[in-house]
């Protein structure tokens, strides 16, 4: 990676220093300037020759095609909500990764859905006009030839970081008005009870008096659980490029079995999100094996061998960030043992009762419960529960959940659990409605150190997660290009 020692750092304006520190560079500064190496911003020469002689790169920003429209209409939803107040919306910025390294960039959900502008540090400002609002985005400036900015900043400086959109260029794709950071101060001054929200990671001055308000993220996360056919259609990809992604790590597992472990199926994986789409949506899980029951096996550093089942959760993220969210669990050998397909089979009865319970105005809960009745009913019949089926799924029972902590259902969107900040009421105690999108994933995890299950089935780790489409008279499940069932799995095995 190209170090920044020549940089002369510029504070972009409208920014205050990320940290009272001294910035993270490449190498520490000399005490004494070597003559030979001066810093290029305080050489006048230099800087007169760097600044002439350029041309004008293509600053076409990457949009999606119909975002603007989208973006539009999801600002008005949500101008209705907040008739008379001004809201902030905040892009965010990338963290740090190691001292001067960062991770990549990945614009707050809220800002994305609001305006479909992937820039860094960037703010929307929507201010009450009528009985709707105007909205301004603010960006910070980009740094091009003839500026000092242009080979210094390497935050935004077109030679650090490639083709730099301005205002004028993000205004026309999006159709909206954009100006630069800097007058973003201005245009907050003397707005009253100004309402924020988004990710403030990036500590705009203009933003300091402001404090975040709950409501606003609130109503964000609600308007957000019913999709629009441009988000179902990018949801739809998102999906669509997921399986692809299965197949193509199913292909390697030889190789994986061969030596190359986890840690070559979640590559291929990754690879292939990065491919087709802006990258996994969510850290990719490969469990092989023992590791299988681990519910967050993100690490990916086990071997997979040949009598293994590997459970493979994975999603790709589009380029507008939409993610697909699907899990299925394989024979590494292509046949599922008599011990793996008997566990297989019961999370695909409790799998097809969840999903059987997706409609719209039944509450969401529901596919929660009628999987949860399934899988306690097969722990009783395999003598694992020490308590009646009832008593299990009572209030004060739940030992069947010894073998399913977690959740078995989220909302799916721009985020892999979208929708979080919404209340209770609209969320696990609402109902479902058409245009929502959700996730059914339900499974059972024997841990190998778990003395409570027969040895037979420690060390065996299922789960069958689908992405589901609310629809007016019922659901469609977008992910249904996998089969969910033992048989239909290892065929489709045989057909990669």
């Amino acid at each position: 990676m190209t170090d920044t020692q020549q940089q002369a750092p510029e504070q972009t304006a409208g920014l205050a220093p990320a940290t009272t520190e001294a910035p993270a560079t490449s190498m520490p500064r000399p005490a004494n300037p070597d003559p030979k190496l001066p810093r290029l911003a305080e050489v006048p020469a230099f800087r007169e020759f760097l600044g002439t002689g350029w041309g004008t790169p293509d600053r076409t920003p990457p949009v999606e095609p119909g975002i603007a429209a989208a973006a539009a209409e999801h600002r008005r939803r949500l101008s209705e909500a907040f008739v008379g107040r001004t809201l902030v919306v905040a892009a965010g910025r990338a963290p740090v990764r190691a001292n001067d390294s960062n991770y990549d960039f990945r614009p707050d959900s809220d800002f994305f859905w609001l305006t479909g502008c992937s820039a860094e540090d960037a703010v929307l400002v929507l201010r009450p006009s009528g009985a709707g609002h105007d909205a301004t985005l603010y960006i910070p400036a980009p740094a091009h030839p003839g500026e000092t900015g242009f080979f210094a900043d390497a935050n935004h400086g077109e030679l650090w970081v490639g083709s730099a959109p301005g205002p004028a260029d993000w205004s026309a794709v999006l159709d909206l008005r954009v100006e630069v950071l800097a007058a973003l101060p201005d245009a907050l001054r003397g707005v009253e009870r100004p309402l924020l929200a988004g990710t403030l990671t990036s500590q705009h001055r203009a933003l300091e008096p402001l404090t975040v308000a709950p409501e606003l993220g609130r109503v964000l996360s609600e308007l957000r659980m019913i999709k629009d056919e441009w988000e179902i259609a990018e949801l739809r990809r998102a999906v669509d490029a997921t399986v692809g992604g299965f197949s193509a790590v199913i292909r390697e597992l030889p190789t994986a079995v061969a030596g190359g472990g986890e840690r070559w199926l979640q590559g291929t994986f990754d690879r292939h999100a990065r491919t087709t789409g802006n990258g996994p949506g969510y850290s990719t899980i490969v469990g092989s094996g023992a590791h299988a029951p681990t519910l967050h096996w993100v690490r990916c550093d086990g071997p997979v061998r040949p009598e293994d089942a590997i459970l493979l959760d994975m999603g790709v993220e589009t380029r507008a960030f939409y993610t697909a969210d699907v899990t299925r669990t394989f024979p590494v050998s292509g046949t599922f043992s008599p011990e793996q397909r008997r566990v297989h089979d019961l999370v695909e009865a409790s799998h097809r009762a969840g999903m059987a319970a997706v409609r719209p105005g039944r509450d969401f809960t529901d596919f929660h419960h009628a999987a949860m009745e399934v899988i306690a009913q097969g722990l009783h019949d395999w003598d694992l529960l020490p308590v009646s089926v009832d008593e299990a799924l009572s209030p004060v029972g739940q030992q069947h959940r010894r073998y399913l902590v977690c959740g078995i259902g989220h909302h799916l969107g721009l985020d892999v659990h979208d929708c979080a900040k919404s209340s209770y009421e609209a969320y696990q105690g609402g109902s479902m409605a058409p245009g929502m999108v959700l996730t059914v994933e339900p499974g059972l995890y024997f841990h190998a150190f778990d003395e409570t299950v027969p040895p037979e089935l420690r060390g065996i780790g299922v789960r069958l997660e689908d992405d589901l489409l609310v629809t007016a008279d019922g659901a469609e499940v977008l992910s249904d290009a996998l089969p969910i069932d033992a048989s239909g799995i290892e065929a489709w095995m045989r057909a990669q």
